[in-house]
This record gives structure tokens, C-alpha cells and sequence, in this order.
């Protein structure tokens, strides 16, 4: 496609169109199938509250690893390749989970489920820019959006399934969608010819010096920041937050568990929208600002009025997540090439998921010290606050190939 060229949506990318919806509506199944059958799979595999809590950290840890990972497989078989490889170890980390007879098999499956999914994570901005560099902020905002459903649909069906099959079916189902999702891909792969894979490869790869060197470039730095604090607000919200509102705010686990889904719905219009400003902006430090508001007031009115408005509350804390499609944003468009895309969101997410995983165990150790929620609410103010720096840094247009070529 000619530079600045907009060619219409579909023209010779349809096959490339459906894979990225599918592979994003397959990216958070492995996640949110499991946590609201979790009683059902206890009374059938004897699982420890530690185990519970082990199944809670692999998503990110994996995620954190598989976006060091995911560089090297672009490298060696290719974006699209990739793509598949990702696809490939959801389903079978879904089918592993499915049949598993005891709680060993369940977290090895999990771990193939969650490094698929990781991998996909990563890849997927890439993918996104390859294919569509003309459009990169229409498909970024739907692919976001259809992340979000993805969160949504298995969280809201995996209970009433297992209750009418049981919850190996529940969990199994999911492996449909990601070998669906394959089939675009592999029509990709089958219909290159290999010296246009191979040109290709040479293209999107980047090298380990690029990778290595990132940690001089402040805009990859700024991008980071701003994704990791998303991550650690978010994920503490998924881990604490229902325990939290039942505590201190006067819910009902039942009342809890529907403020939580809540803030993934609100989350939704904001991966819609901010996408599309991010493009248009050159300023971006007021998007960032909006999600560090929303955080900051969301976990303050928790601290001084739980009960008073707490739905208000937990709509801000699910609106501070708009940082999650503004940094995958800025991964594309702070970056002039594949290569550069490819790292940067390896490194951004691979550090940002690491820092998540913490998120949770931090809040749960400051409660346990405390005996209470002001101090773990403080920290998430504290850790929002600190996406003040790439707000103030990315307020300046920049790029991470000019900075490490200088």
C-alpha cells in the first residue's frame, strides 16, 4: 500500500480483519472462565486457598513473561506465525484444563493458556499496524472493545454453563473460539509464498540490540509507566475490589460481584474513544490525565464515602482503565517501524504485567498489616498519581527510534 494511501477497510485484508477480531475476543477467555466456577471445580479437585491464589497471579506473570517472549518467536517464525502459535496454546491450554484430574494439570494448563494468551497480547498491536497502518486507531479502538466483551462474555457464562454441564464443558467450550480464530490465520500463512515470508520476517523482526536498548529511550520508559499503572490499579480492582465494597462499603458478595463486572462494562466506551483521540492528539497528557483522575477519585471516595455513592465510585475506577487502549495506542504510533512496535510492546507489557502481579499481593499485604483498607487504597492512589511523569513526558511528540539513534 502507497504511503498515506487510505484504502478501503477490507481491500485485500478481510481474512487479516477477522483474525485480529477473533484473536481479541480470545484474549481474556483463559482469565475470566475460570474465577466465577472456581466452588464447582473445589468440590471436584481439592484446590488450597494458596492454589486459589496461584491461579490468581499466573495470568499475569505469564503475561509479563510472554512479552519478553513474544519478540523472539516475531523473530524466528514471523508475526503471523506467532499469531498462530498463540492460538495454538490457548486451545490446548483450555482443553488441558478441561480434562484435568487434579490441581496439578489444571495450573499446567493455565500456564499454556495464559502464554498463548501473552503472546497474542503482544503480537497483536503489530499484527494491527502490518496490516492495517492506515487505520491503526479504527482497529485499535475495536479490538479493544472486543477485548473488553471478551472479559465479559466468559465471566457472565461460565456459572450458568457449568451449572447446566459441568464445569469441564464450562472451561473446554472456550477452546472453540480460539481454534476458530485460527483458521484466518493459517489461510494467511498457507496463501504467502515463502520468499514474501521471508521478506516479511526480515521486516518485522526486531534485533535483541533494539530490545536490549529500550530502556534508553524515555518515550518507551513514559509508555511503560503509564501501562503499568493501569495494570497494578486494575488488577488489585479484580482481585479486591468485591472484598472491599462487602467490607467497608456494605455490599453484598452477590451486590459486589455486579459493581465488578460494572467497572469492565464502563471500561468499554472509553477503548472505543480513546484509541481514535490518540491519533488525532499531539498532546495526549489530558487522555492519561482522565485516567489518572478517574483512578485517584474512584479509590478516594471508596476511602472517605464508601457507601455513599459507591456506584459513582466504581464507574471512576473502571474509567481510569482508558489508559490500557491509550498505551497500546502509543506503542504503534511512538514507534516508525515493526521492529520498534514489536519491542516496544514486549518490553511495555512484559514489564507492566510483571509490576501487575504485584498489584494484588501488595494490597493484600497492606491489609493484612493494617487490618484494613486505607492503607491498600492510599497505595492505588499513590500508584495512579505516578503516571503524572509519562503524562508530562509523551506530552511531547516523539519517537523511540529517533531517541536511541541520538
Amino acid at each position: 500500500m502507497p504511503n498515506g494511501r487510505r484504502l478501503p477497510i477490507w481491500a485485500g485484508r478481510t481474512a487479516a480483519l477477522l483474525g485480529i477480531m477473533l484473536v481479541a475476543f480470545s484474549l481474556r477467555q483463559a482469565v475470566a472462565a475460570i474465577s466465577p466456577i472456581l466452588g464447582d471445580i473445589r468440590a471436584d479437585i481439592p484446590i488450597s486457598s494458596l492454589g486459589v491464589g496461584l491461579l490468581g497471579t499466573l495470568p499475569p506473570v505469564l503475561f509479563a513473561a510472554s512479552g519478553f517472549i513474544a519478540p523472539r518467536v516475531a523473530r524466528g517464525i514471523g508475526l503471523d506465525g506467532g499469531i498462530v502459535l498463540s492460538l495454538l496454546l490457548m486451545t490446548s491450554g483450555h482443553i488441558v484444563r478441561a480434562v484435568s484430574p487434579n490441581f496439578a494439570v489444571l495450573v499446567v494448563g493455565s500456564i499454556v493458556a495464559f502464554a498463548g494468551t501473552g503472546i497474542g497480547n503482544v503480537l497483536l498491536p503489530s499484527i494491527v499496524r502490518r496490516y492495517f497502518p492506515d487505520r491503526v486507531a479504527v482497529l485499535t479502538a475495536v479490538y479493544a472493545c472486543i477485548v473488553g466483551v471478551s472479559t465479559a462474555v466468559p465471566a457472565a457464562l461460565a456459572a450458568p454453563v457449568a451449572d447446566e454441564t459441568g464445569w469441564r464443558f464450562s472451561l473446554g467450550i472456550w477452546s472453540v473460539t480460539s481454534a476458530i480464530a485460527l483458521v484466518p490465520w493459517l489461510v494467511i500463512l498457507f496463501r504467502q509464498r515463502r520468499q514474501q515470508l521471508d521478506d516479511a520476517l526480515s521486516r518485522e523482526a526486531p534485533t535483541p540490540a533494539l530490545v536490549t536498548h529500550l530502556w534508553r529511550s524515555r518515550v518507551a520508559l513514559s509508555i511503560t509507566l503509564a501501562f503499568s499503572t493501569s495494570t497494578i490499579c486494575t488488577y488489585a480492582a479484580f482481585a479486591w475490589l468485591p472484598e472491599i465494597l462487602v467490607d467497608i462499603a456494605g455490599s453484598t458478595p452477590t451486590e459486589a460481584g455486579i459493581l465488578l463486572a460494572v467497572t469492565g462494562l464502563i471500561s468499554v466506551p472509553g477503548s472505543l474513544v480513546a484509541p481514535l483521540l490518540v491519533s488525532r492528539l499531539r498532546n495526549v497528557a489530558w487522555l492519561i490525565g482522565v485516567g489518572i483522575a478517574s483512578f485517584v477519585l474512584g479509590y478516594l471516595g471508596l476511602l472517605f464515602a464508601p457507601d455513599a455513592l459507591t456506584l459513582l465510585w466504581v464507574l471512576l475506577i473502571g474509567s481510569g482503565s482508558i489508559l490500557f487502549p491509550v498505551s497500546l495506542v502509543l506503542i504503534n504510533v511512538r514507534t516508525r517501524t515493526h521492529a520498534g512496535t514489536v519491542a516496544l510492546s514486549g518490553f511495555a507489557q512484559g514489564t507492566a504485567y510483571a509490576l501487575g502481579a504485584l498489584g494484588p499481593l501488595l494490597v493484600g499485604l497492606l491489609h493484612d498489616l493494617s487490618d484494613g483498607w486505607i492503607l491498600p487504597l492510599l497505595f492505588l492512589v499513590a500508584v495512579a498519581l505516578v503516571a503524572i511523569l509519562p503524562a508530562i513526558t509523551l506530552a511531547k511528540l516523539a519517537f523511540v527510534e529517533d531517541e536511541l539513534s541520538s
